[in-house]
């Protein structure tokens, strides 16, 4: 099952991926990611990793993000793998005359009996997480731009 989102931000696709890429920026976006830094040396690239530390339900967990995708400007993809449950998080970036139409899915993937089981809360806690996180992001952009 996926989970999907897409938003409009009235801002250059340039500035929009850059801001969506710099993950030191990702607490300013997402409600609950306490931290996030970049593990691999160099400029943001297939193969790049990163920690992210996450409040849930009062724990802080932490996740090591891998960057499996990547076209500047257009698409990024990023997958995460723990006890046997694979996220991917899809991103892709399409320039307006005006602006950016960004668009989200993230999917869940699950190996073994017991995981099936619990994949559905799994993606119900991701998906209220994670909801609107790109409403998040256009606010905070445009908000920005006025400043």
């Amino acid at each position: 099952m996926a989970f999907k989102e897409s938003v409009y931000i009235d801002a250059p696709v340039e500035t929009v991926f850059a801001i969506i890429t710099d993950f030191e920026q990702a607490p300013k976006i997402m409600d609950n990611v306490i931290k996030a830094e970049k593990l691999t040396e160099g400029t943001l690239q297939v193969g790049t990793q990163i920690k992210e530390t996450r409040n849930v339900r009062a724990n802080e967990i932490v996740t090591v993000l891998h960057v499996i995708e990547f076209i500047p400007n257009q698409k990024y993809t990023v997958k995460s793998e723990s006890g046997g449950m694979t996220v991917i998080y899809q991103y892709q970036f399409l320039a307006n005359e005006n602006g950016t139409t960004v668009d989200f899915t993230g999917s869940i993937k699950s190996k073994g009996l017991k995981n099936a089981f619990i994949r559905p809360f799994f993606e119900k806690i991701l998906k209220k997480e994670d909801e609107n996180h790109l409403v998040r992001l256009r606010e905070y952009i445009e908000q920005e731009k006025t400043d």
